[in-house]
């Protein structure tokens, strides 16, 4: 157990780096380690990255078969949340594992929100979370804790990260209400994540309904269909103006469909001019139509 996730996953990455000789990671220029954590691999730990694929999705096979560099771990975010929490195939997910594993590197899954994964790929969470050497998974996301995370992997490889968290800084103590709300979340909130995950499709239909209805001159729900209960929404005006209309549809119907707004510099390949939002589908959400 790990008090945040970005400790988790730079132990993990870190641990293997040792264990494989190679400091390199390859993975995703959008996932979160390269955009959210303020170069934290390189500067904290020492990491060095390097991207297989500047596509709006996770590398493929073949991508990761002809990168000219070698690489210790390959590390996978499912799903990719800044390119729109878009998934691959079962079929692309195990080819991309067998490709890094041809080159002997490990595999790292970045699972923050890979709870919601196994209706896209019609397997178990076992089965998906057992293609990896390590999977890193988040309990406030998804689950609604209060914080926290594990770390899973060999019996080896965690007792060697009880040793780095330690170091990290993340030994902490009274963690027994991010714990209980852990398995709360367990308990609760994860036998429902698949009907999310199918009402999600339901309101980003009817989203694309109401846009085109309204005349809007161009819009776009990323993916179509969601590949989880999260989506974006692609829309060609400002994001001031568009956080403004947010907040008075919330108002004026009780009801926060969308949050804030960004510019399609951070987005899955967005023109210039579009901003996007995201779009999450909880327990709330199975009201929406």
């Amino acid at each position: 157990f790990f008090p945040t996730g970005t400790m988790a996953q730079q132990v993990a990455l870190r641990c293997w780096a040792g264990r494989t000789g190679n400091a390199t990671v390859a993975l995703h220029p959008l996932s979160h380690p390269e955009v959210h954590e303020g170069g934290a691999l390189g500067v904290v730990s020492g990491l060095r990255t390097v991207h297989p694929t500047s596509e709006s999705r996770l590398p493929d096979a073949e991508e990761v078969r002809e990168f000219p560099e070698p690489f210790g771990t390959l590390m996978l975010e499912l799903p990719l949340r800044d390119a729109g929490f878009v998934l691959p195939s079962w079929e692309e997910l195990t080819a991309v594992v067998d490709a890094a594993r041809e080159r002997d590197a490990v595999v790292h899954f970045d699972g923050a929100r890979l709870w919601e994964c196994g209706p896209h790929f019609g397997r178990e969470l076992p089965e998906i979370a057992g293609l990896a050497d390590s999977v890193y998974v988040s309990f406030y996301k998804s689950l609604d804790g209060l914080s926290g995370a594990v770390l899973a992997g060999p019996s080896t490889l965690v007792e060697e990260a009880r040793v780095w968290r330690h170091r990290y800084g993340g030994q902490l103590f009274q963690q027994f209400p991010a714990a209980l709300s852990a398995l709360i979340g367990l308990e609760r909130e994860l036998p429902r994540l698949p009907s999310y995950v199918a009402h999600a499709k339901v309101v980003a239909g009817a989203l694309a309904e109401g846009f085109a209805a309204a005349g809007v001159p161009w819009f776009r729900v990323h993916p179509e269909p969601p590949h989880t209960h999260q989506f974006q929404v692609w829309l060609p005006y400002g994001t001031e103006v568009l956080d403004e209309a947010s907040v008075r549809q919330a108002e004026e119907t009780g009801v926060a469909l969308f949050r804030r707004w960004f510019a399609g510099a951070g987005g899955a390949g967005l023109p210039p001019g579009v901003s996007f939002t995201e779009v999450t589908v909880g327990g709330a959400g199975l009201e929406w139509s």
